[in-house]
């Protein structure tokens, strides 16, 4: 069964081979993030034949650039989008409990009510954390699995967020929201539960032509070409969809992020969350992470121009990070306690006016001229609902016939619901290895081959060497790069990077 998900370049070579030999598949999807995997799931698990290609790897674009966060859509409410603010708080729910319990987990949000934030932004603050409470209700989340907002005092918010300015301060608002162990792992995952279902998850192959029912396809590796015919094809390339269909007009708009060493936030418990002076719903969040970070954002700027594979953050949006956060600690923080940076870029739809914070972060179904299908728009925590709409469309349009969509209730890779999960215990194991692979974790010990399993692949580093070899042997690792920078994320810290990158070697080499 657990071979079933299994993701390497044995399968790689076999899925490559068979197509070759057929060349017809149900259903065709361009793109490895949370968008097309998502698609190659719900396809996959409503019976269809699904071939999935990534140009580059699993993860690559936007979807490793996220704040990790499974919003429950409070902002949208805010901004009057009630109908994307439930479908968040719902899909937020389908999550935590059903496809995802043990990547998602409930993250405190700690905002501390300092003498500048005035009585007004205060009362907004906790009438929005109420609003979140019915949106919660609303969408059946239970408070076992999201506790409620409250206001709390002052040890507990100096507890919780130790850095936190002391002076004036009033005890502070707590709300909950869910939080990603990681959003590449959950790529990694989906795609995986996809192969489970029979997907074909081919990386580092890129359609370099697409109809709506054929892709000529180029193997990055080989230099080798292939035909593949398809009764429908989907593109899920996000920021990139223009490049499959040019009539697709996109705003992208860049979100940063920066790195810190946990300990510079003196190892907070909770998300310190500042109002952004000057905005009703915008708030920067410096998150408690794995690996013993904190990750602080987001930024909302405009970003026209060529889309870079890497985007870079500015030093403008570095400034506007650490100022904002600076106005609710006791002490400040400078460019130096900075370990890491990152940045993503939305793929908003350009409706041609206003600020990209403002812009609509609904997805629209579009069909070409030619006949593809592209998803644009969306925000990661909708993404099975995005699948599940995008799916039913290319379906309907050319009259495929295929059971109903399944992944509401569909356990991923790694819950304890999934058929791969192991019945044995994961108490004597690594509380790190177990939030990043669940139920799994045990197979991902008891499948290593490498010697010294257990072992970190660094001092400091809490990821261990059987990790970097399942990485090769089960999520479809090709390269050193695809283990550091998006199966563990040791990739964000330089430092850290450089630090790990020998044992990504020997242990890809020996896999």
């Amino acid at each position: 069964m657990s071979d079933l998900t299994a993701l390497n370049a044995t399968r790689r070579s076999a899925d490559l081979t068979e197509l070759g030999d057929d060349g017809r598949v149900d259903v065709v999807v361009i793109g490895g993030g949370i968008t097309g995997t998502g698609i190659a799931l719900d396809a996959a698990s409503r019976g269809l034949s699904v071939l999935l290609v990534e140009k580059h790897d699993l993860a690559f674009g936007t979807s490793r650039w996220s704040s990790k966060l499974v919003h429950g859509g409070l902002r949208y409410l805010a901004t009057g989008n009630v109908g994307i603010a439930r479908r968040s708080a719902v899909e937020r729910g389908i999550l935590m409990t059903r496809n995802a319990p043990h990547l998602v987990s409930p993250m405190p949000q700690l905002v501390p009510l300092l003498p500048s934030m005035g009585r007004t932004q205060r009362a907004l603050v906790r009438t929005g954390f109420v609003a979140g409470d019915a949106l919660r209700i609303l969408a059946g989340t239970t408070s076992s699995t999201l506790p409620r907002s409250r206001r709390i005092g002052v040890p507990q918010s100096v507890a919780m967020v130790p850095i936190v300015r002391r002076e004036g301060l009033d005890g502070g608002l707590l709300a909950y929201d869910g939080q990603l162990i990681d959003d590449a792992r959950l790529v990694a995952a989906v795609a995986r539960t996809a192969a489970q279902h029979g997907a074909r998850i081919l990386t580092r192959v890129s359609a370099v032509a697409a109809t709506g029912t054929s892709v000529r396809l180029h193997d990055e590796l080989s230099g080798e070409t292939l035909e593949v015919t398809a009764r429908t094809v989907i593109n899920a390339t996000g920021v990139w969809a223009g490049e499959v269909d040019t009539a697709i007009k996109l705003r992208p708009s860049r979100g940063t992020h920066l790195v810190f060493d946990a300990a510079s936030f003196g190892n907070p418990t909770a998300a310190l969350t500042i109002p952004i002076p000057g905005e009703i719903n915008r708030f920067v969040f410096a998150m408690p992470e794995q690996l013993g970070r904190v990750y602080l954002g987001l930024t909302d700027e405009d970003a026209p121009g060529p889309i870079p594979d890497v985007p870079e953050p500015t030093p403008a949006e570095v400034s506007f990070l650490l100022d904002t956060v600076n106005t609710a600690l006791g002490t400040a923080l400078t460019t130096a306690d900075v370990t890491g940076a990152y940045a993503g870029l939305r793929p908003l739809i350009d409706t041609g006016e206003g600020r990209t914070s403002d812009l609509s972060r609904e997805h629209a179904v579009i069909e070409s001229d030619s006949g593809v299908f592209s998803i644009v728009g969306g925000k990661l925590t909708e993404y099975r609902h995005m699948a599940e709409d995008a799916v039913d469309r290319a379906l309907a349009a050319r009259f495929i016939t295929a059971q109903p969509c399944r992944t509401r209730n569909l356990p991923l890779v790694g819950a304890p619901a999934n058929p791969v999960a192991t019945l044995r215990t994961t108490s004597h194991l690594p509380s790190s290895l177990v939030a990043r692979y669940g139920a799994e974790a045990p197979n991902v010990i008891a499948s290593a081959r490498c010697d010294r399993p257990t072992d970190r692949v660094a001092d400091g580093i809490d990821v261990t060497r059987a990790e970097f070899e399942f990485a090769v042997t089960h999520e479809g690792a090709l390269t050193p790069d695809d283990i550091v920078d998006r199966r563990t994320r040791i990739g964000l810290v330089q430092a850290d990077r450089e630090r790990a990158l020998t044992a990504a070697e020997e242990l890809l080499a020996r896999a």
